[in-house]
């Protein structure tokens, strides 16, 4: 039983197929499949079963699933130690983003400050959605990352650093300019610019309106919010966006926007990491300067929207 094989056996649990597990480990579908299958012969007991569209866990792949993570994780707690014991400079720390905001406005100052400290470490970023990312931690391919919560399972543990009440957004020509607030039905209404699906955010949008009992007429779905503000800005259609991450846009007049009435959604960011897994020391002082700089990010945001009122 080798670490690649658990590797590859953790990764097609997770995403449920040969083909996405493959591309969490970085080879290929048939490479994946050979180790699976060498996993299977050793264990004289088939981990999966394999259907057209997806693959189940047997009962013994549901026992070693467990006992792989638990493997992994002493084994990459076991190369961190050593790697620690080289000298204080020294590190590894691999990174994910799935904020854009946080990895352009705020990540190379954190990083800038970590190289001061370990000048010698080895530090990577990777930006995915909060999924594949989420993935990649139970599959040991990165140490932490930024995600927006809630996170589902149990296996990775996180901690809120950044939270942000989610408001409508429209061109400041717009009919309904003036207006505090705007109705699910009014807003559904509108041509509407959301986040692609697959996260949480745009999740509880789609239980928001599907709970008011209206159905919403998206025109379109993009996967960062810098884009759909400014399709917004060019009048392209109503979007949705944090009240503090658009704050200093609607004071320059570049945007409006409105409370959504009944509808009590916050975007949230978290820091996630493997629960029970080692962190090291590179790893803790990165936790630490994120909470700073999103404590600092916080005050600012907020100066801005008391600025609006």
């Amino acid at each position: 039983m080798e670490i690649r094989q658990l590797r590859a056996f953790i990764a097609i649990a997770e995403a449920k197929t040969f083909t996405a597990g493959a591309r969490l480990v970085h080879v290929t579908q048939a490479a994946i499949s050979m180790q699976i299958r060498q996993l299977e012969d050793e264990l004289s007991v088939p981990l999966f079963i394999r259907t057209p569209r997806r693959v189940i866990l047997t009962e013994a792949g549901e026992t070693l699933l467990e006992r792989a993570r638990k493997v992994l994780r002493e084994h990459d707690a076991a190369i961190a130690e050593i790697a620690e014991l080289v000298g204080s400079e020294h590190g590894r720390l691999r990174i994910g983003s799935a904020s854009a905001m946080f990895a352009t406005e705020q990540l190379p100052a954190i990083l800038q400050q970590l190289k001061a400290k370990y000048a010698k470490s080895e530090i990577t970023v990777v930006s995915g959605t909060s999924q594949v990312l989420i993935n990649k931690i139970l599959g040991g391919e990165i140490d932490t990352a930024f995600v927006s919560l809630p996170v589902e399972s149990n296996n990775v543990q996180t901690e809120l650093v950044f939270s942000d009440e989610i408001v409508a957004i429209a061109y400041p020509a717009h009919p309904l300019a003036k207006q505090k607030v705007i109705s699910a039905a009014t807003l559904a209404g509108e041509q509407l610019i959301l986040g692609e699906q697959g996260g949480n955010t745009r999740r509880r949008i789609d239980e928001f309106f599907i709970a008011s009992g209206v159905k919403p007429n998206i025109v379109m779905e993009l996967s960062r919010q810098e884009a759909i503000n400014q399709m917004v800005g060019s009048n392209m259609g109503i979007g949705i966006a944090g009240a503090k991450t658009v704050a200093g846009e609607v004071r320059n007049g570049k945007l409006v926007s409105w409370f959504i009435e009944g509808a009590e959604i916050n975007w949230e960011l978290g820091l996630a990491r493997l629960r029970g897994g080692y962190y090291s020391p590179i790893g803790h002082e990165f936790s630490r300067l994120c909470r700073e700089s999103f404590k600092e990010k916080d005050r600012e945001l907020k100066s801005k929207v008391k600025s609006q009122k």
